[in-house]
């Protein structure tokens, strides 16, 4: 196993690839905290994970909610070793169509959210002084810029930037910071935006997801389970000289 003897912080742990991570860590010999927005779903998903697995509500948009969450954490299992940064939101939108609010939202989660979180967990590393790794959740989308996502796109580039950064930093105390950019995954975020598109598109309902899932050169959309493997690969010794990269795991879909 992997990661045996580990304790792993996973954010927007309770559904989709956030779920699917803390599976195979756990498979992998980790001790995982689910930790999410939902507290009654991250429950559900610790107790049906097991292996000892424990749950904690977590609003990345909120630094007492982080604090606390750091604090739940050491006090439980005595220090942190692996964070996958994976908590985060999606929403549509052109250039014109951005409002302050939605703009705000979006990067108050996804790069916000996931620039304090890993600071907290950083610092808690540096006191440790074992080093740790941490695994931030960008997007294909942050490789480029999409007409009908303006603010996610742009999310999820800070995300790729803000790994890059901050790797290049902590690789000073031990830390290994990398990133995963997955393409499109059959998550439930895409029945949000296959209505969304669906509506804007005119088309019925499940055309844009078997759209796009045609349009990957795989032939169809990832599994979130496929992102373990990657998940796993960063977080174990394996990765000890990688530093600040980001892995696609799209299908083929960017090649740059």
């Amino acid at each position: 196993m992997k990661l045996a003897g580990k304790v792993a912080i996973v954010t927007g742990g309770a559904s989709g690839i956030g779920r699917a991570i803390a599976e195979r860590y756990a498979r992998e010999g980790a001790r995982v905290c689910v930790a999410d927005v939902d507290a009654n779903a991250a429950v559900q998903t610790a107790a049906a994970i097991g292996g000892g697995a424990f749950a904690a509500g977590l609003d990345v948009t909120h630094q007492p909610s982080i604090d606390a969450l750091l604090g739940r954490v050491v006090e439980t299992v005595g220090g942190i070793d692996i964070l996958v940064n994976n908590a985060g939101i999606f929403s549509a939108g052109t250039v014109e169509e951005v409002t302050r609010e939605s703009w705000g939202r979006i990067l108050a989660v996804n790069t916000e959210g996931t620039l304090f979180t890993m600071q907290a967990v950083a610092r808690q590393m540096i006191r440790q002084g074992r080093g740790g790794k941490i695994i931030n959740m960008s997007s294909q989308a942050g490789r480029r810029g999409r007409a009908m996502v303006l603010a996610y796109c742009a999310s999820k580039a800070a995300v790729i930037s803000i790994t890059q950064s901050a790797g290049l930093h902590l690789i000073k105390y031990g830390i290994n910071v990398n990133a995963i950019a997955p393409g499109v995954v059959d998550t439930p975020m895409w029945d949000a935006i296959d209505f969304e598109f669906s509506r804007r598109d005119g088309r019925p309902p499940g055309e844009t997801r078997r759209i796009v899932g045609e349009e990957v050169p795989l032939g169809r959309m990832a599994r979130p389970e496929e992102l373990g493997g990657i998940a796993v690969f960063l977080a174990s010794e394996d990765a000890d000289y990688i530093v600040a990269q980001t892995y696609g795991v799209d299908g083929g879909t960017w090649t740059a």
